[in-house]
């Protein structure tokens, strides 16, 4: 029997580091908004049960006219107001899931990626049945360098050692649910996803 999987994607940023009026989930690219693209992708999978999509309070409405209605988007099935902070958002995807009975597997995907594919997410999956947690990455083609506290280089990685981490991040529920519980009494400023939590 096929396990659940809901796909949570994250669209409660403000696009402060792109320093845009609007939030870069619903900047244009070729005539919609980037947050449908991965939206689209996870309507059509053939592994995705359903989709919870976590915004801002302010754009709850927007998303459910504006982006579900509109676009044809049906495997949403609650547009719910997300954190202030990304990890705040997943832990409230987390407690709605948790009230629904959820088990089987949750991908976390931020909704600002437009370029996630099919293939992404079956082998995905496919890994996480095997390990419990999956996250999608490429190999870095930058150098990358380490510094210490006064700002000097200390270390060069080896390149074929680095990789630069995208999503979905995917997990078994329990997994990542039992992980959130577990970090909510530490400090989490310094949390930049879900693979480090877990």
């Amino acid at each position: 029997m096929k396990e659940h999987c809901t796909a949570v994607v994250l669209a409660a940023g403000r696009g402060t580091r792109m320093g845009t009026q609007t939030a870069k989930q619903y900047l244009e690219l070729q005539g919609k908004p980037i947050l449908v693209y991965a939206l689209e992708v996870f309507e059509q999978s053939a592994v995705v049960d359903d989709i919870l999509l976590m915004t801002d309070k302010d754009h709850v409405e927007y998303c459910k006219k504006e982006i579900c209605e509109k676009y044809g988007i049906k495997k949403v099935s609650a547009v719910a107001p997300g954190g202030k902070e990304r990890y705040e958002s997943v832990w409230k995807a987390l407690c709605i899931l948790k009230e629904r009975g959820q088990s089987g597997f949750v991908m976390i995907h931020d909704g600002a990626r437009p370029f996630v594919t099919e293939e992404i997410l079956k082998r995905g999956l496919q890994k996480v049945k095997e390990t419990g947690a999956c996250v999608i990455g490429m190999p870095s083609k930058d150098t990358v360098k380490l510094y210490d506290e006064e700002g000097y280089v200390k270390e060069t990685p080896n390149r074929k050692c680095v990789w630069t981490i995208q999503t979905p991040q995917i997990f078994s529920y329990s997994l990542i649910r039992e992980a959130h519980d577990s970090i909510r009494q530490k400090d989490m400023s310094k949390i930049t996803d879900d693979a480090m939590v877990v």
